[in-house]
């Protein structure tokens, strides 16, 4: 029998619940550890071609439940849309799952989103548990409790917030992943560090060293569970985002405006999140909050990363700020901005014009 090697446990406190996340080796062939925290008699796995490939059989084997159905989505950030959420439920449906069935995610980000919003309201609530396997997923994406589906004109529109019941790390997926897929994981990781700064900072600085032309697990490890702690301190603080948890949002108003315009199809999250950094460290180094060194430091390590850092020339600039405009974090018919004083230093702010945020753009398209 397969035993998984834990290098890390943690776990969310959340309103009336608590649940695990444990970050290891081994863990989807590991069936303890599934079985203790997949319970039920029934299953659904929700993956995608690429993941299910590697992956599906390996997990339904481990799992060995009386009842494990699946369903296979395509991949990509353009199916998280109610189609796919459709597909799910038109299994649940048929193959009879009940109120104590247990509804598991195995992919990256796109596949826990549209998986949690199914778990979420499938007879308004089922199990539901998360085995991410790209690097985004596993520092961001995976905790929380975010759930939601793309509507065409915006980013996550349609969703709820659903805490999962445990979420599994298995970092030897990080090993079957595309480089540009692993690099897209750092968008997320760079953001936490500057949230963090300190030792987070640090550690992604001398991880990011000599550049990023291969996936490398050396040393990533107390990395996944450095943001996996930040994020949890702000989720225990503040679940629905109604205050200090917005800050996770740092160059997401950007980023999801360049999704959106770009019809989710031309860059991966992490991506357009690394975008989305660069202009908010532009727009906060116009507004005097962050010094220049500072802006070149963060430039510097998107470019280690391997990351896009420009707004290409081609994407309409009026039409992005417009879209901004479906941010969630829009109050009062105003933009709110995350911007960075410095490293472990950022806060919101909603008295930013549209002459500043054309000229952080403009900036990001044609060099500061």
């Amino acid at each position: 029998m397969v035993k998984s090697e834990i290098s890390h446990r943690l776990s969310i406190r959340v309103p009336g619940h608590e649940y695990p996340i444990y970050i290891g080796s081994r863990c989807l062939s590991d069936r303890a550890m599934l079985r203790q925290v997949i319970q039920a008699d029934q299953a659904l796995i929700v993956t995608n071609k690429t993941v299910g490939a590697l992956y599906l059989d390996q997990v339904k084997n481990a799992l060995s439940i009386t009842q494990c159905n699946s369903v296979v989505l395509e991949d990509g950030e353009s199916y998280k849309n109610q189609e796919s959420l459709n597909q799910i439920y038109e299994i649940l449906v048929k193959k009879h799952h009940h109120r104590d069935t247990t509804i598991v995610a195995l992919g990256g980000g796109v596949i826990g989103d549209i998986a949690g919003l199914a778990a979420a309201t499938y007879q308004r609530g089922v199990g539901f548990v998360q085995l991410p396997t790209t690097l985004l997923a596993q520092v961001d994406a995976s905790i929380g409790g975010k759930t939601a589906i793309n509507h065409p004109l915006a980013k996550n529109m349609i969703g709820c917030f659903y805490q999962p019941q445990a979420v599994i790390m298995d970092l030897e997926t990080l090993t079957t992943l595309p480089i540009r897929e692993f690099r897209a994981g750092f968008g997320e990781i760079i953001k936490y560090a500057l949230l963090e700064g300190g030792a987070l900072l640090e550690m992604v600085q001398a991880y990011l060293h000599h550049g990023l032309s291969a996936v490398s697990l050396d040393n990533l490890s107390p990395i996944i569970a450095r943001c996996c702690m930040v994020k949890a301190r702000f989720v225990e603080c503040d679940e629905r985002e109604s205050g200090k948890r917005a800050l996770l949002n740092l160059g997401h108003t950007f980023a999801h405006a360049l999704e959106a315009c770009t019809h989710f199809e031309q860059w991966l999250h992490g991506e357009a999140v690394a975008i989305g950094l660069f202009c908010a460290a532009l727009l906060s180094h116009q507004q005097g909050v962050l010094p220049y060194s500072e802006l070149q430091m963060i430039d510097e390590l998107l470019r280690k990363a391997g990351l896009p850092r420009r707004i290409p020339r081609e994407i309409d600039l009026d039409l992005l700020y417009a879209l901004m405009f479906s941010d969630k974090k829009v109050k009062n018919k105003r933009l709110r901005f995350v911007l960075i004083k410095q490293s472990g230093n950022c806060y919101l702010e909603d008295k930013v014009t549209k002459e500043s945020v054309h000229q952080a753009m403009l900036s990001a398209v044609e060099g500061e």
